[in-house]
């Protein structure tokens, strides 16, 4: 399997399995002097872990993340960060009875047609446990980007299943919130929309939105280096998305030229459809990025499908799940916009020498 570093002058380097011993990162071509703890980078797993509430997966991982390279009396070296955390609570017996079978909607399929062989218990390298080392390494990239630039990055779910979250924008309400929604009004029926859900058995997808302000103009390449497309494949790369937006994003399709067009005044852009990026190049506005969900496919509702042999089969998949993965994306998709921003951030510092 090959595809596991992500970014050109920042590369993030990820490894391990759901149900593995360990997962980890290695983060190559980070600066040098940033002061930084293993502390600070629980902070932000505590944000992404499971079992925040009744409405994410109940499996508890510890996350006690070590610094095992990279870093040398609290501040980085400019050689390669090795991070490193235990898996302590993965229970593999769960996934045993579909060790053959394959679950629509996963990967199980996909990947037997590939490689010829998988590691089933709980999706393997394919599991959404991988994104906890995204997180950690975003927070080196974050610190990194509001001590050098005053970037500062937002996350918010902006829609669960048919309910749109942000109509009022409350952003000291997000990381109160179980569900990262700018608003507290909003919270118990949520809740109850959630409570229904589980009972069924049945899951639902989400929007999760993200915006980044102070970013410099000039990040980005007009061509094959776009930071659009740069953010567009970070997104995507996260797993069970389905669809990003960039500003308008899909709007666009029914606006007037006269519409989407931001015009530009002595005082600065008057709209922001373009996402705070032209011509893959940012503006100097507001970054803003929208990534949809689908939702998960581990579902203990009986459904039919094949095993490897062929044979028709009931496919019920125990475990521990989260009812909505876009839930708990907020942490990750956060993660994701600060490791592209700063890896175009050092690109243009490279080719242009500011």
């Amino acid at each position: 399997m090959s595809h596991n570093t992500f970014g050109r002058a920042l590369r993030l380097t990820t490894w391990g399995e759901s149900h593995g011993p360990a997962i980890g990162c290695v983060l190559d071509g980070f600066p040098p002097g940033l002061e930084i703890t293993e502390e600070e980078i629980r902070v932000e797993l505590e944000r992404r872990a499971t079992g925040r509430s009744r409405h994410t997966s109940q499996r508890r991982e510890k996350d006690d993340v070590k610094i095992l390279s990279g870093v040398f009396e609290g501040r980085t070296t400019g050689t390669p960060i090795s991070l490193y955390i235990e898996n302590t609570d993965a229970r593999s017996k769960d996934y045993s009875n579909i060790a053959r079978q394959y679950r629509p909607g996963h990967a199980d399929f996909t990947y037997d047609a590939k490689y010829g062989f998988r590691d089933y218990r709980g999706g393997g390298r394919s599991s959404a446990r991988e994104t906890t080392m995204r997180v950690a390494a975003g927070a080196l990239a974050r610190k990194w980007l509001k001590q050098e630039f005053d970037i500062g990055i937002q996350g918010w779910l902006a829609q669960l299943g048919p309910i749109r979250t942000d109509e009022e924008k409350d952003w000291s309400a997000v990381d109160e919130s179980p569900f990262f929604v700018p608003s507290r009004d909003l919270v118990p029926e949520l809740e109850q929309f959630m409570d229904r859900l589980r009972k069924s058995g049945d899951s639902v997808g989400a929007r999760v939105n993200c915006r980044a302000w102070n970013v410099p103009a000039g990040l980005g390449e007009p061509v094959y280096g776009k930071l659009d497309v740069d953010l567009a494949a970070a997104m995507m790369s996260i797993n069970a998305t389905k669809g990003v937006e960039i500003g308008a994003g899909f709007e666009s399709v029914a606006q007037k030229g006269t519409e989407h067009r931001d015009l530009i005044t002595p005082d600065g852009f008057e709209g922001n459809n373009a996402g705070g990026i032209l011509g893959g190049i940012s503006s100097g506005q507001e970054v803003v990025v929208s990534v949809a969900f689908k939702p998960t496919s581990s579902l203990r509702i009986p459904c039919s499908s094949v095993d490897a042999d062929g044979n028709v089969v009931e496919v019920v998949t125990k475990g521990r799940h989260d009812p909505c993965v876009g839930i708990r994306a907020t942490p990750i998709v956060e993660a994701m916009m600060a490791l592209t921003l700063m890896d175009h951030v050092l690109r243009h510092r490279g080719q242009i020498g500011t």
